[in-house]
């Protein structure tokens, strides 16, 4: 099991979006990876089709989950434990013991 899930706040760490938060879109336990909205962007050029009309786009980029630090309900970063209750495994909040 591992710390990041699909919709929580994290702040970055590290690199030329260091400081910035965003909620992550999708988890990459294989490769331990993240994707999160607007950070990590790169500029892509798309052709014209029915659908859209084309031109350049910002498109993020998936990056090491080690570089990113999850966010708490206090807008402060926190560390995450895991704790089993009722035979089931869940995140625990280090310090305080709330249950994300």
């Amino acid at each position: 099991m591992n710390k990041f899930k699909k919709d929580d706040l994290i702040e970055i760490l590290v690199g030329k979006d260091k400081g910035k938060q965003g909620k992550i879109l999708k988890v990459f336990p294989e490769k331990q990876h993240i994707l999160v909205e607007k950070i990590n962007l790169y500029k892509k050029a798309i052709k014209p089709s029915n659908e859209s009309k084309g031109g350049i786009i910002d498109v993020p980029i998936a990056f090491n989950w080690s570089k990113a630090a999850l966010v708490g309900p206090g807008k402060k970063r926190i560390k995450v434990k895991f704790e089993t209750k009722k035979g089931k495994k869940n995140r625990v909040i280090k310090g305080t013991g709330d249950i994300l």
